[in-house]
């Protein structure tokens, strides 16, 4: 699953105190595990073999440059749904044509810059920042363009490609299609079904092509899916995959030649300990369709996020105060839904437990109810003045103290990229280990750095 575990009734990760790693860099804080990342990575890599995909890692799920070097030094490519993910993919040091451009929104000026380096994102400071790259630093000017967009609509085809030809540019586009199934997950990460805003509606994607398929500066030859996320059903793949590939032949049947497929991501993650179906299993479901296709010529593309980055990363808080309400406890931490929304906003379950407990309470598994002695009722809460602000409710925990470490399992994915300075609290701090040593890879925020830019707008 991951790298975090106990030794002697201390949590570690990759063999180093997590109290350490505390009283080294504070709380709240994300520990992120190299070796976890590198090992779901891998995982996939190996499942899939067979048919050779290209892996682009989902940026949305957490975004840290460093994070993303990690995984681009194994080869990853990269997912990117923004221009400010474009520009960390770019740092990260990703080949711009091992990205992925998704969302439904794009702006001309990211898609510019996704066309064509000398428009980057980043203006005057590019070059700079270049020459904090691995090495070798390369000049933006030359990067673009990107491998595949991802397109949803007909106005977003027909705005690239105006702009693809009036910069001199060609690439590749991939027509996002809707294929109206249920991947039976949570109503807000549905992407697949008919009735979201995502995709052109399968029946749709055959006037697609014929009024967009033989532009010349952005070449229509993919079709794209994501039907959602976490998925932990094979299923969905299957009849996803069905439909694409009924859709890839009619078309063939009228000259459009499909050459890759974007199967996207959604894969699960284990939240609670064999939750998610192994990657292996993803990639035997939908094995028996693709091998033939892609032994005839048939590019593959997988966009995993979450299934990467979720149990890599680990949020430390702190206990301020424990508060005993009529029948409830209320374990009250530095930590809250600013820091990491996902129970709040969508009811989503993390492992919580004490960094430092007694050998019997050693959770042998990450689920919701443990049979340990020593378990009382609380809820796990923040400080910010919402009822809604909570990491977990109605857990039963071991006794824990003002001062005491708890961990917030599961949290590296959509963690940190969805924090908040709500109520003014500032962001967290990112830690990555690696081999057992710790570094700092994001400062924890100051308060100073959230009046200053109001201050200088105002002066």
């Amino acid at each position: 699953m991951d790298d975090f575990s106990y030794v002697e009734g201390v949590l570690c990760a990759e063999g180093l105190a997590a109290t350490e790693i505390a009283a080294r860099f504070g709380t709240p804080t994300y520990v992120y595990s190299r070796a976890t990342l590198e090992g779901h990575l891998a995982r996939i890599e190996a499942a899939f073999s067979s048919m050779n995909p290209l892996i682009c890692y989902s940026i949305k799920s957490c975004g840290n440059v460093h994070v993303l070097r990690a995984l681009v030094e194994r080869g990853a490519g990269m997912d990117v749904v923004s221009g400010g993910e474009l520009e960390r993919a770019w740092l990260a040091g990703c080949p711009m044509e091992r990205v992925v451009y998704a969302g439904v929104g794009k702006s001309e000026d990211e898609i510019r810059a996704a066309l064509d380096g000398r428009c980057s994102l980043l203006g005057e400071r590019a070059r700079a920042l270049a020459g904090k790259m691995p090495a070798p630093p390369r000049d933006p000017v030359g990067r673009g363009p990107i491998g595949w967009f991802n397109i949803e609509s007909e106005q977003e085809f027909e705005t690239i490609a105006a702009i693809a030809r009036d910069m001199g540019v060609r690439t590749h586009a991939a027509l996002r299609v809707n294929p109206d199934v249920d991947p039976h997950t949570h109503e807000y990460t549905t992407t697949g079904k008919k009735e979201t805003k995502f995709g052109v509606d399968i029946m749709r994607a055959v006037r697609f092509f014929e009024a967009y398929g033989r532009d010349d500066h952005l070449v229509l030859d993919a079709i794209h899916l994501h039907i959602g996320s976490p998925v932990y059903e094979t299923g969905p793949y299957v009849e996803a995959v069905v439909k694409a590939l009924t859709l890839i032949d009619e078309l063939a049947g009228k000259g459009f030649e499909v050459r890759t497929l974007d199967l996207g991501g959604g894969f699960g993650a284990d939240y609670e300990t064999s939750r998610s179906p192994a990657a292996a299993e993803y990639a035997a479901a939908v094995a028996p369709l693709l091998e033939e296709r892609v032994r005839g010529g048939l590019k593959l593309i997988l966009e995993p996020g979450r299934t990467i980055s979720a149990n890599a990363g680990l949020l430390l808080t702190r206990v301020e105060y424990v508060k005993e309400g009529p029948g409830k406890r209320f374990i009250i931490c530095d930590a809250g839904m600013h820091t990491l929304i996902r129970p709040s906003l969508y009811g989503a379950f993390h492992f919580v437990w004490p960094v430092k407990v007694d050998a019997s309470q050693v959770p042998p598994k990450r689920a919701e109810v443990l049979d340990l002695p020593g378990l009382s009722a609380a809820d796990v809460v923040g400080p910010i003045c919402e009822t809604g602000d909570f990491l977990a409710r109605g857990r039963m925990l071991p006794e824990v103290s003002r001062g005491d470490l708890l961990g917030v399992f599961g949290a590296g994915a959509y963690g940190m990229v969805m924090a908040s300075n709500y109520n003014a609290h500032t962001l967290p701090a990112e830690v990555l280990v690696e081999r057992g040593r710790a570094r700092l890879i994001r400062p924890r925020q100051q308060v100073v750095e959230l009046l200053e830019p109001e201050l200088r707008a105002g002066s």
